[in-house]
């Protein structure tokens, strides 16, 4: 089979790129990240008004990461069975409301029986529920409505939302809490959750797959279980996604360490001042906002020119081992400046990775991406519950040197592991026929 026929098979088979879906896909996810991160913005005003120790305030930010890793896998089986446009509605609209009932801790009939933390404890908690849907639905919307051979770029827009809102949200929020305090700038992000869902409300995207486009429209308004389907089997069935997966759990312990600990790494290992640090640790994510979509990009062109197996597969192994390489050679250098660099470039190219495995997630999953993202993405978030704990406790014991050095290590292996994903054929006529009505 050439590469061309191997990539026009199946449900994706049209050039047709809904740019206006992945462009609601892009702003919703990114609304979704900003209200999960305006906490960490807000962090110095909150503690000081409840009083709320550092130790305190990380068991405010693990709350968040216990509901959205715990709910990956349900809210993935969820994804594959509504609408794209009631489930983000819904979803945004739940994110408004849940970030604004944060400003009224302390005030709120609820305050008198619990204390403010374990109000604020519950509705980060709630919150992380809500938004663990986010990516694996993202992904299912991919896999029925975007072509097969766009969407490691298309998955690759959506995620970049990560370096935008990371980098987008201390600027937004952090002068208005200043200003005027922490809840105005919780409010300022409840806000454009809510204008997310009012969007999706008045002007949703085209949401018609290439199959329903090609019906009349009254079969169109079918259901989908009567739609003429060629079943897709489970990716929870297929060795090759079970290979995806543990890539992308250790993919997600080694992003983990760049997120929690290159601020701490700076400050205390290559003496910067907290203020150049804080700006240095801003610099990996800004790099992001164009490695991730690029990295989509050059996977989407590899499998045109060499076919989804080893098309998929190139962008994921050469970044992953060149970023163990050079963050060793970063970790080892004598230069301060060298070993920002190495950090840096380390950063984007793990992070560049993030196309590819969604755009092989799609391939593997079908219409069951919902189910199949979700489980991906809750491999990703159990290796960064693992790797904030690990990386101080060998930094401790054998030095920064050696801990980056087994980063380094898993990052190869995440790399060899891709070499057990084959990214087949699909079901020939799966055309988005398992898309629901939007």
């Amino acid at each position: 089979m050439s590469p061309r026929t191997e990539l026009d098979s199946g449900p994706s088979s049209n050039n047709h790129f809904p740019g206006r879906l992945v462009a609601f896909l892009v702003l919703t996810a990114s609304r979704a990240y900003l209200c999960r991160v305006d906490v960490t913005v807000v962090a110095p005003r909150l503690m000081a008004e409840f009083q709320l120790s550092q130790t305190q305030m990380g068991e405010l930010f693990s709350a968040f990461l216990v509901g959205y890793t715990a709910f990956q896998i349900p809210s993935g089986w969820v994804a594959d069975r509504m609408a794209v446009r009631p489930l983000f509605l819904t979803l945004a609209l739940g994110w408004a409301l849940v970030t604004a009932e944060l400003t009224a801790t302390g005030w709120s009939p609820f305050s008198a029986v619990l204390s403010p933390l374990l109000v604020l404890l519950l509705l980060r908690l709630f919150f992380g529920i809500l938004a663990a849907p986010t990516y694996p639905a993202a992904g299912r919307a991919i896999a029925v409505h975007v072509p097969a051979r766009l969407q490691g770029r298309a998955n690759g827009f959506v995620l970049a939302s990560i370096g935008l809102s990371s980098a987008v949200t201390p600027l937004l929020l952090g002068p208005v809490s200043v200003r005027w305090g922490w809840r105005p700038a919780i409010l300022i992000a409840a806000s454009l959750a809510g204008l997310t869902a009012l969007l999706w409300w008045l002007t949703p995207p085209e949401t018609a797959s290439p199959l329903t486009r090609r019906m009349g429209s009254s079969e169109a308004r079918k259901p989908a279980s009567r739609l003429p389907t060629t079943p897709w089997p489970s990716p929870l069935s297929q060795r090759s996604f079970w290979f995806l997966a543990a890539s992308y759990t250790l993919q997600g312990y080694v992003g983990y360490v760049f997120v929690f600990w290159i601020y701490i790494y700076l400050v205390h290992v290559r003496h910067f001042d907290l203020l150049n640090a804080a700006w240095l640790t801003a610099l990996p994510w800004v790099c992001t906002l164009i490695a991730i979509p690029l990295g989509g990009v050059l996977s989407d062109w590899a499998a045109g020119r060499w076919g989804a197996r080893w098309g998929r597969r190139a962008v994921p192994m050469l970044a992953l081992v060149l970023a163990s390489a050079i963050l060793i050679g970063g970790a080892r250098a004598d230069s301060a400046k060298l070993a920002v660099l190495g950090l840096t470039l380390s950063t984007a190219l793990v992070l560049s990775t993030e196309g590819p495995f969604w755009a092989s997630m799609n391939q593997l999953s079908g219409p069951h991406s919902g189910t199949g993202g979700g489980m991906m993405n809750f491999g990703s978030n159990f290796g960064g519950v693992i790797s904030p704990i690990t990386t101080p406790w060998l930094a401790s014991r054998l030095g920064w040197g050696a801990a980056l050095s087994v980063t380094s290590l898993l990052a190869v292996l995440s790399a060899l592991l891709w070499l057990g994903v084959e990214i087949g054929r699909p079901p020939e006529d799966h055309a988005g026929s398992e898309a629901l009505p939007s």
